[in-house]
């Protein structure tokens, strides 16, 4: 039996998947082990780890280094990869929000000025409205944007609200729930469809449970 390649994303989510994965027998001790390894393989379940930049996954299972994957919803909307979605792992929840100062309203006619890094979630939420917008693209700290002036809104990724809070910002609309998906290599879903399919059925058994 060939190895299976598995990406998982780096942090607290990564860690968790990497547990539901031990608990369904596809466990690889040296993962756990602290060092500068990149790969950790398992002989005995023939499956072989590697962690990823979260946003990176799914340009690894596209592109066939990972037959497998977990990858956050956002990111699948975002980028949209040439990949199957096989299942919603329940965990790593937040939603895709626009956000803005406290008591804004909405001119709709004037162009609205959105700030984000999920440009094509941004426009293909307002496109579905038939309303007009400017997008400024930022990586990082987006929250300033509307508090400066730079922008009326912004769409992104909310966890807890805290951040908007302290920053006197509040939720005015939900796009889309997010989660954490398990995604496939679609070469790899045809030629190692008995391994990815038992892990699928055994992490919804799992899902099921909890």
């Amino acid at each position: 039996m060939e190895y299976l390649n598995i990406a998982l994303p780096k942090g607290r989510l990564g860690e968790k998947v990497y547990e539901m994965f031990e608990k369904i027998g596809y466990g690889c001790p040296a993962i756990k082990e602290k060092n500068r390894q990149l790969i950790f393989e398992n002989e005995e379940n023939k499956v072989r780890y590697f962690w990823s930049k979260p946003s990176d996954v799914s340009i690894y299972v596209e592109k066939g280094a990972a037959d497998i994957g977990v990858v956050g919803k956002d990111i699948l909307l975002e980028y949209e990869p040439d990949i199957y979605e096989l299942a919603d792992l329940d965990i790593g929840k937040c939603r895709m929000c626009v956000a803005a100062k406290k008591g804004f309203r909405d001119n709709s006619e004037k162009t609205l000025k959105v700030a984000t890094k999920f440009v094509n979630i941004a426009r293909g939420h307002y496109a579905s409205k038939g309303r007009d917008i400017e997008i400024c693209k930022l990586n990082g700290s987006i929250e300033i944007a509307p508090i400066l002036g730079m922008t009326d809104v912004i769409v992104d990724i909310v966890e807890t609200g805290t951040t908007l809070k302290e920053n006197d910002l509040e939720v005015i609309e939900t796009i889309i729930p997010i989660s954490a998906r398990l995604v496939a290599n679609k070469a790899s879903s045809k030629f190692k469809s008995q391994q990815i399919n038992d892990i699928r059925r055994k992490l919804q058994e799992v899902i099921d449970n909890d």
